[in-house]
Formats: C-alpha cells, structure tokens, sequence
C-alpha cells in the first residue's frame, strides 16, 4: 500500500508499506537465491559483460576526443596524452560527468569534456570567487569556455607554443611525460 501524507497544498509520499511478514518472507527468498550458484555465474557474467561495454565506450570516447582536437600532424603527442587525461577523468562509471550521459551524441560529450578538463586543469576556475548572481557562473564558464577554444585553435593550426602554455603546465602536472 502507497502512503502519501499532504501537508499543506503539497503531497509528500511515505513510500509503500507491507506487513512485516510479507517484507521478512522476500527478504528471506532473496537472501536465498543470492546463495545459489546460478546466481553467482550470472552476476559474474554480467560483470564482465560491463567491462566489456566499459571498455567499448572508454575507447569510443577517446577516439571522439582525438576527433574534437583535430590537432596539426606537429601535436598529435600532446592530443594523444590530451585525450589519455581526459578520458581518464571523464570515463568512469558513476563520475558523473558529461562524458557518462547518454543524452547527448558522443562527439558533444568529448567536446563538453574537454572544454570542462580545460576549465579546470588550465585556469584558476576552482579558485575563483563568483559572485551568487543569476547568470555570473554560466557567464564565466562561457568565457573560459572560449578561452580554452582559442588556446586549441594554437594546436589545430600547428603553430609553434611554448613550455609555459597552460595546456603544457596542466599536462604536466598530470604525470604525463611532454615531448
């Protein structure tokens, strides 16, 4: 039986209540089942089986952000640890990141990924102090947003960059080892 208490002109639900016996009886079915070895290959085989899908979607997520950085032929080793960082960030399960949602085409995912890795990793976002004002934090990330745009655009056209270029710094604050 669903329980729903109204408290003013809102409804706020309780939840669905059984008798004790009846909750004790499934639990009592479950636990039992879970002991079975039936049960045991089954979720063994669907933990591989997402694994596989895992690592399917990990590569087809960095091949969309090789894709988005489109860097000159004279960058690809800096797109390809690019794409290891933000793959390696965006990916997991249950990050909750851009890169996780199903909502949007891949390649605006790896787009929306970059851009947020870049935010992070190639500005002072995290430190910066914004104002509560409707708007000012979707204003700021635009900017920074197009910020980052431009510092690509040094990458796509192969024009030569030097080492204290943020993405240089951010990468190799990573761990990854720049040519």
């Amino acid at each position: 039986m669903s329980v729903q208490e109204k408290k003013g002109r809102k409804t706020f639900s309780r939840g669905i209540w059984a008798p004790a016996a009846r909750i004790a009886t499934i639990r009592a079915e479950l636990g039992a089942e879970r002991t079975t070895d039936a049960y045991a290959k089954r979720r063994a085989t669907e933990t591989v089986r997402r694994e596989r899908k895992h690592c399917e979607y990990v590569e087809d997520f960095r091949g969309a952000v090789l894709a988005f950085l489109d860097f000159a032929p004279c960058h690809a080793g800096l797109a390809e640890q690019l794409a290891d960082a933000v793959t390696q960030h965006a990916t997991p399960v249950g990050s909750g990141t851009v890169a996780r949602t199903q909502r949007i085409p891949i390649e605006r995912r790896a787009e929306s990924a970059v851009i947020a890795w870049l935010r992070h990793a190639t500005t002072a976002y995290d430190n910066m102090k914004i104002p509560r004002i409707k708007g000012k934090r979707r204003e700021v990330r635009r900017m920074l947003a197009e910020q980052s745009r431009r510092l690509l655009e040094k990458y796509r056209a192969g024009q030569a960059v030097d080492q204290t270029c943020p993405l240089h710094r951010a990468l190799s604050n990573t761990g990854s080892s720049l040519s």
